[in-house]
Parts: structure tokens; C-alpha cells; sequence
């Protein structure tokens, strides 16, 4: 008799407890008033959360509340915004509780290039784990739905290809890119535990390589290093053997396909990326066509776990979102070496 009350207690304690979320402010049933939608965004002074700032201050039916610890993001990137009365800016890092009224998260708070995470894993993943959580509890308060940004990483080094979200990944959970592999994978773990635990409203987007205006320029990546290494006549260092690949998503899609995502009604996880792939030697080659002609390509040792393929299948955003990138590689390189230019001060050539 005790063997059976005991499996009872164990089914009992394994059972998903399901609860709709509370619901949001009586301002947003009021009849006498045109509430805007409150949107906070984790992140929002980076790269891609500033053009998702952008989007959604442009709206125009929209209160913007950006939270940043300023570890990679920047002020700059924010500062037409700074002064109007639809935007917030608070210096806050989410591995801190934060506590603010809110319909809508944008959770894009992260590092997420290597020399960035490298630098102090167990912050990364801190901010993967505790930073989410944060977040999910704040969105549990307050009845808000969710967006988390994942990524691509989450595949590791992929077996398959192209990568659909249904595959599970091949990652080290002990290499120097785990911080951010894994803390990821965890992060959309507490994501869809959120969400049949408590009734939370998720939405889960694995963002593949995505370059632009605004990046940082000495952040490692391979587009900012080809076009900041060609802008100052350095050579275009290629990592060995040069033939692994990736698919290159211009920020303005990358922006349109989180917005979709968040306004539409599935879940995920949806890949957002642009499936145009291309080996580093083509995107070094195209960049010299492109910005510097006189450029010389040199090879460089290669990192460790660096994934030999990156490309995403779409199939699923151009479905459940009507989602596909617009902008070419061709077309988006020259717009952001325009970019580089004006920072880095260079004079273009006549």
C-alpha cells in the first residue's frame, strides 16, 4: 500500500500544472482611453535591439522602454530617442530583478559575439539563465507576452543541413563557446517551461548570422572584420580552411521577422534568417569586390568548435509569418560599409 501512495505522489508531482496568465492593466479594457501598447526591450541599445527600437518607436502607438547594461550596446545607438516622451532608457543589467509595467518583452539581452562571451563566460551564461528568468517572472507578473531572441548556436556544430527547427543540435556543453550555446538552449528550456507551467505567452526566435549599420566593429564577427580590415587597407584574415559557411540576414529583415513573430500567433521556435549561404572565402572575396578591390586575403588559424555549416530552413517563417528576407548580401554590405566609413572617419575614394 505504501509503494502505491508513493507512485501516486510521484504522478501527482510530475503533472504540468496549466493556468492562464493574469491579466494585463484595466487601462487596456478602458473605453475612455487609447492606451499604447508598453513594450519593453532587454538589450535594445545593441545592435539588432536598436533597429527594433527604431521600428517600433516609428509606429508611432507605441511606448518603448529600453533596458541595457551597456556591456556591448551603446547610448549612440538610441540617442534620436533619447528626450521624446514614448521612450525610456534605464541603465539596468537582467541578471538584476526589474520591475516595470509591461504588455509586450523583447528579451534580446545577451552578448553575442565570441570576443564578447569569451571574455566572461559565466557572465554569459548568468545573463542566459538568471537574465531569463528575470524576464519570465517579470511577464508572469504582469500578464506580458515574450520574445526571446535565441540563436543559431543552439544547432552547434550541425549534422544536418539545412538546420530545421525540429533538429536537436550537436553542441559541446563544455567548449569555450558553451557560455552562449548552452545558456541559450537552457534559456529556451525555462522559455517552454514558462509556458506550460504557468500559461505564459511565448515566442522563440533562433536568429542565424545578421549583419548591418551599428555593429561593433572590432566585435569579431566575420562581416564586421572583412569590411572594418578592408575599410583601414588591412588584410582580410580568412579562418582555415576558409570553406566553412554561413547565411547572412540584413538587420532590416531580421527586425520584420521578430516583429512578425511577436504579433502572430505561434509559439516557435521559428528561425529568422536569411538562407543565402556562402563559404568565408566568398564573403571575403565579395567584400573586396565590393569595398576594397586592392584587399589581400590571408588565412589564420581557426577557433575552437567553430561550426563547418550555418544555414537555416525558413519554412515555417515563411508560413506561420509570411516572412523571407528581402535584402541581398550584395545589397547590404555596401550600407554597412557605408556605416563603418562614417564611424571609422575614413574618406571614401573618387
Amino acid at each position: 500500500m505504501a509503494a502505491d501512495s508513493s507512485n501516486a505522489n510521484e504522478t501527482n508531482a510530475s503533472q504540468t500544472v496549466h493556468r492562464p496568465p493574469p491579466l494585463p492593466s484595466p487601462l487596456r479594457y478602458s473605453k475612455f482611453s487609447q492606451a499604447k501598447l508598453r513594450i519593453l526591450v532587454t538589450g535594445g541599445a545593441g545592435f539588432i535591439g536598436s533597429h527594433l527600437v527604431d521600428r517600433l518607436m516609428e509606429a508611432g502607438n507605441n511606448e518603448v522602454i529600453v533596458a541595457d547594461n551597456f556591456f556591448t550596446g551603446s547610448k549612440d545607438n538610441l540617442r534620436k530617442w533619447i528626450g521624446h516622451p514614448n521612450f525610456e532608457l534605464i541603465r539596468h543589467d537582467v541578471t538584476e530583478t526589474l520591475l516595470v509595467e509591461v504588455d509586450q518583452i523583447y528579451h534580446l539581452a545577451c552578448p553575442a559575439s565570441p570576443i564578447f562571451y569569451k571574455y566572461n563566460p559565466v557572465k554569459t551564461i548568468k545573463t542566459n539563465v538568471i537574465g531569463t528568468l528575470n524576464m519570465l517572472g517579470l511577464a508572469k507578473r504582469v500578464g506580458a507576452r515574450i520574445l526571446l531572441t535565441s540563436t543559431s548556436e543552439v544547432y552547434g556544430d550541425p549534422l544536418e543541413h539545412p538546420q530545421k527547427e525540429e533538429y536537436w543540435g550537436n553542441v559541446n556543453p563544455i567548449g569555450v563557446r558553451s557560455c552562449y550555446d548552452e545558456g541559450k538552449r537552457v534559456a529556451e528550456t525555462l522559455m517552454f517551461d514558462y509556458h506550460r507551467q504557468h500559461g505564459l505567452e511565448i515566442r522563440i526566435a533562433r536568429i542565424f548570422n545578421t549583419y548591418g549599420p551599428r555593429m561593433n566593429i572590432d566585435d569579431g564577427r566575420v562581416v564586421s572584420n572583412f569590411i572594418a580590415q578592408a575599410l583601414r587597407g588591412e588584410e582580410l584574415t580568412v579562418q582555415a580552411p576558409g570553406t566553412q559557411t554561413r547565411s547572412f540576414c540584413y538587420v532590416s529583415d531580421m527586425v520584420d521577422g521578430l516583429i512578425r513573430l511577436m504579433e502572430g500567433a505561434n509559439t516557435g521556435p521559428i528561425n529568422i534568417g536569411n538562407p543565402g549561404e556562402f563559404t568565408m572565402l566568398e564573403l571575403a572575396e565579395t567584400v573586396k569586390e565590393l569595398i576594397e578591390p586592392s584587399a589581400r586575403i590571408k588565412m589564420t588559424e581557426n577557433t575552437p568548435d567553430d561550426p563547418r555549416k550555418r544555414k537555416p530552413d525558413i519554412t515555417k517563417a515563411k508560413t506561420l509569418l509570411g516572412w523571407e528576407p528581402k535584402v541581398t548580401l550584395r545589397e547590404g554590405l555596401p550600407l554597412m560599409a557605408e556605416d563603418f566609413r562614417q564611424r571609422l572617419n575614413v574618406p571614401k575614394k573618387s
